[in-house]
């Protein structure tokens, strides 16, 4: 990590929101007791509410108090006295000039540098009328660095989302702008490429020739709770699939790159995504399962089904789950099943990995359980709730002379590790600061995955599906079990 503080001022777009009020300002408190951030940095909140700095304050500091993950408050008074809130109409143009004043005077009280980032934690609608109201008011304009932190979704297809990319390019160059994906944040999904190439062991194992098949599961215990419009409009595609769980295929296909730049690793994931077989109608059909949970038990608690939920329509067309098989077609993978999927009100929140081994040509052994069967070699990667790495293995069973039972080498991150950062987030905002972009959604990489997603999105929306088809509690429909079974596998519950 960089050893110097960061100077920097950042302007916090929704500043009074649940993601601010959640993720970003202990986040960004954190990043100050880590001591990335300092004496030359301030935060300027924007928010509609008629706040003055003080009025902000209290209400940063409530959020601040209420994280469990944060270990202490030490340096809280102090990292408030950074913290300031401008009252902004962000579609009048005029009162950006508020905001323009405000980053000078600070700018200077500060010494910041005169970089600027601007973090957009704001519905998507709202992106370029910002943007454009910055340009227009000159609030971009400064002899530091301007950097731009927007939010998904990015569009809702392939076409709005080229449209929001031109729009955003005439006030941010593209190496500007920061697409936040804060999967790609987590420590574990970033511990994908080191498992990868850094392990011998590992590395010249990772292709067609030994892998049978990798699996991805997202999973949710809970359902929309509050964000039912939001979720009508996206649906499980759109909110997890088009961007979560692309960029996790994209690091576990990838080749290696020519170097841990970020042009260079941006390059391999996006041969990866342009590789992805493209499908048609039947293709979606034959590949692809959505669902929609239906009542059911939960923890012991009875849950709603999502078309009893708050502001969704009772007769929704809109999955909640996907499931789907997906293969990338070159040289390494060719004929390799890509497993995904991901759903809400599961029966358990977990996100991990499984990469599924093939057996060994000849069997020379057997459980002692089950004659003429091996365990199957599995690399599991776990990413939440807690974050390991396991190897399932296969080893003489002492109680037999030919006997063989599995075994599992496993390794979990320490809490001491996992309490260095508070979230994923705090981890993006240290790479924006510093100027590293490898951990971002570059433009070709989001326009490669929309062109893959759009024609499932097109299929789907066009015809009515048999909703609800699972119940929550449940690990998704049944049609799901059936994708692998036909294939000779298995969802694997490790």
């Amino acid at each position: 990590m960089n050893t110097q503080p960061f100077k920097t001022a950042i302007a916090l777009f929704g500043a009074t929101g649940d993601l601010s009020n959640r993720k970003l300002l202990p986040s960004l408190f954190h990043l100050f007791q880590e001591g990335s951030l300092k004496d030359n940095f301030v935060i300027i909140a924007v928010g509609r509410r008629d706040f003055s700095d003080e009025d902000f304050r209290e209400t940063a500091e409530q959020s601040i108090n209420s994280n469990k993950k944060l270990e202490n408050l030490d340096g809280l008074g102090s990292f408030l006295q950074h913290v300031f809130y401008v009252k902004l109409d962000i579609a009048d143009v005029d009162t950006y000039g508020i905001l323009k004043d405000r980053f000078e005077e600070l700018e200077a009280k500060f010494d910041t540098g005169n970089n600027r980032l601007f973090y957009l934690a704001m519905p998507p609608q709202y992106f370029t009328v910002i943007t454009d109201n910055l340009r227009e008011s000159g609030v971009t304009d400064t002899n530091g660095f301007k950097r731009l932190i927007i939010e998904k979704p990015f569009g809702r297809d392939y076409d709005s989302a080229l449209a929001l990319n031109n729009e955003i390019a005439k006030t941010f160059d593209e190496h500007e702008i920061y697409r936040i994906d804060h999967y790609l944040g987590k420590e574990m999904v970033q511990n994908i490429e080191v498992i990868r190439f850094s392990n011998s062991m590992f590395e010249p194992l990772w292709n067609n020739h030994y892998i049978s098949n990798i699996q991805i599961t997202s999973s949710e215990s809970l359902g929309v709770l509050d964000r039912g419009e939001y979720y009508e409009r996206s649906g499980a595609v759109r909110d997890m699939f088009q961007n979560h769980l692309l960029q996790i295929v994209s690091l576990l296909g990838m080749e290696p790159p020519i170097s841990l730049s970020s042009d260079d690793i941006r390059d391999e994931k996006i041969k990866v995504l342009k590789s992805l077989r493209r499908v048609d109608e039947k293709d979606v059909k034959r590949h692809f399962v959505r669902g929609q949970y239906d009542e059911g038990l939960v923890d012991g608690e009875a849950v709603a089904k999502y078309r009893d939920e708050e502001n969704v329509a009772d007769d929704s067309n809109t999955p909640t789950f996907i499931a789907s098989r997906l293969f990338i077609d070159n040289f390494r993978w060719a004929g390799v099943p890509f497993y995904v999927r991901t759903g809400k009100r599961m029966k358990e929140k977990e996100t991990k990995i499984v990469v599924e081994f093939k057996e060994v040509p000849k069997n020379l052994y057997y459980q002692a359980e089950e004659d003429d069967v091996l365990a199957k070699n599995l690399l599991v990667i776990r990413i939440q709730p807690d974050e390991s790495i396991t190897l399932h293995l296969n080893v003489k069973d002492y109680a037999g002379e030919k006997d063989t039972k599995e075994i599992k080498l496993s390794y979990t991150v320490a809490k001491q590790d996992l309490s260095r950062t508070v979230d994923a987030y705090e981890n993006l905002i240290y790479d924006c600061l510093n100027g590293d972009p490898t951990n971002f959604t570059h433009q070709e990489e989001l326009m490669n995955a929309w062109a893959f997603v759009d024609p499932v999105n097109k299929v789907w929306e066009n015809s009515l599906a048999a909703f609800p088809n699972y119940q929550s509690g449940s690990s998704g429909p049944v049609k799901s079990t059936l994708l692998l079974s036909r294939d000779g596998f298995k969802w694997w519950d490790v």
